[in-house]
């Protein structure tokens, strides 16, 4: 089976439909807290990566998950509660739509949506910062090694 059809598949969110028309056009992941616990392997990451989702917004993570975020050449930004409080709040004025535009080298993000602009500022270590730029780890170690 193709590692993407499972995305979402046992979610059960009142509202939310895993295979509706607007999971299909996402890019990006809003979430809470602890995202990604329970994953220790690289095979989380990669199914939000076969689905185009390279980006990951959430208030923390599960330390592996996230290294193995990075390790894949993805994205994982940690924002303070209050941030993704106000995104969440966005994405509900907006109807489930926001569009997000992430500038790593700046480490800022602007969310977009029902006619309203946010703004955030984020931290991502320069070693992160390569790896998502090399593309992951592998094509990190290759280009130097």
């Amino acid at each position: 089976a193709y590692v993407g059809e499972g995305l979402f598949y046992l979610f059960k969110l009142e509202g939310f439909d895993a295979q509706g028309e607007r999971l299909k056009d996402a890019r990006v992941i809003i979430t809470r807290e602890n995202f990604g616990c329970g994953s220790s392997r690289e095979h989380a990451p990669w199914v939000f990566e076969v689905n185009d989702i390279h980006t990951v917004i959430a208030e923390s993570y599960a330390r592996i998950f996230r290294q193995n975020m990075f390790n894949c050449g993805m994205l994982a930004i940690e924002l303070p509660k209050a941030d993704i409080d106000a995104l969440i709040a966005l994405e509900q004025e907006a109807n489930g739509y926001v569009e997000v535009e992430v500038n790593v080298p700046e480490q800022k993000l602007v969310a977009r949506g029902n006619g309203r602009e946010e703004s955030f500022t984020f931290e991502v270590s320069p070693f992160d910062k390569a790896l998502v730029d090399a593309g992951g780890w592998v094509e990190y170690a290759d280009a130097r090694y």
